[in-house]
């Protein structure tokens, strides 16, 4: 495929036929994602002059070295990368990436316009609420962008550009060096060693707020079961319970016994209505309780419900 050919299917709005409903449910998310974002690099990182890995990092770096606009700096580094990326990868990135550069770069430049520089809170010691806020909007907003199916362009590309090299090396992992490097680039620029370490709380909000945004907030159990009263365990399951489960079977190590094991997911408030259940009709069964990020299915989020978020 030449050049101009890995542009035109880069960039085309023709594929996958979505209603436009649909269509304007993603671009809606990718606006309000990079507002978010926007929002926290200017009113909370920025005027910490804390560098939480990426091109925008990057970006606060130059404008608090130059005075560069970090809009304008954050647009002039994240262009060429995708242009990279795509002539290095191919046409991976789409419509709706090109569409959250240009929307985060505008929606910071507005805020820039609008507020200026200076701190939000100007007291030292609310360094660490304005770095825990900052965390928070970059990460919501990342979510919605990621939600939407497109991908926040910047260091991600080149973290893929160096994976087909270092095959050996996880994507995420490269991430992560890529935007430590940016930390310590931030660190070297401005010799001051809290701003790496409110940096990293930063990235680390930032990527557990991601997952959140992503997987949901409503969280539920997994439980395997294992007790030889697997019959009356089920009945409460389902009739008090109102929730479904599998049988597995399996085998005891130590007397080779054939056994039912009950497998069920159910919500965080019900566990401790299982628990008493099975201790009044098993007290020596054997239970162990597994977190869900995420648990899709009937009685549940359903699949349809979750595709169309």
């Amino acid at each position: 495929m030449n050049t101009l050919q890995q542009f035109k299917e880069a960039f085309s709005l023709k594929g996958k036929k979505i209603s436009p409903k649909e269509l304007a449910k993603e671009y809606s998310f990718i606006l309000l994602g990079t507002f978010l974002m926007s929002v926290g690099f200017v009113i909370f990182i920025s005027p910490l002059k804390l560098a939480p890995g990426g091109v925008y990092g990057i970006a606060i770096i130059l404008h608090h070295l130059f005075n560069v606009p970090i809009g304008l700096a954050g647009i002039c580094l994240d262009i060429p990368l995708l242009i990279i990326g795509t002539l290095w990868l191919g046409p991976k990135f789409g419509m709706k990436t090109l569409v959250g550069i240009i929307s985060l770069s505008g929606f910071i430049s507005l805020l820039e316009f609008l507020f200026g520089y200076d701190p939000l809170i100007a007291d030292k010691s609310a360094t660490f609420i304005s770095a825990l806020f900052g965390g928070v909007l970059l990460g919501g907003g990342l979510g919605l962008i990621f939600k939407s199916r497109a991908t926040s362009g910047g260091t991600d590309i080149v973290a893929m550009i160096f994976s087909k090299y270092f095959k050996h090396i996880p994507l995420g992992t490269l991430l992560i060096l890529i935007d430590s490097a940016v930390v310590l680039i931030a660190l070297a620029a401005f010799k001051d060693w809290t701003i790496p370490l409110y940096s990293w709380l930063v990235i680390y909000v930032t990527g557990v707020v991601v997952d959140k945004v992503i997987s949901g907030f409503r969280s539920a159990k997994a439980v395997i079961i294992i007790s030889d009263h697997y019959m009356e365990i089920r009945d409460k399951i389902i009739q008090e319970l109102d929730r479904g489960g599998t049988y597995l079977h399996g085998e005891g190590m130590y007397n080779n016994a054939e056994k039912k094991i009950i497998y069920t997911s159910i919500s965080r408030k019900q566990l401790p209505q299982l628990i008493h259940f099975i201790h009044d009709i098993d007290s020596s069964a054997f239970i162990s309780v597994l977190d869900s990020s995420e648990t899709l299915g009937e009685g549940f989020t359903s699949l349809k419900e979750k595709v169309l978020e």
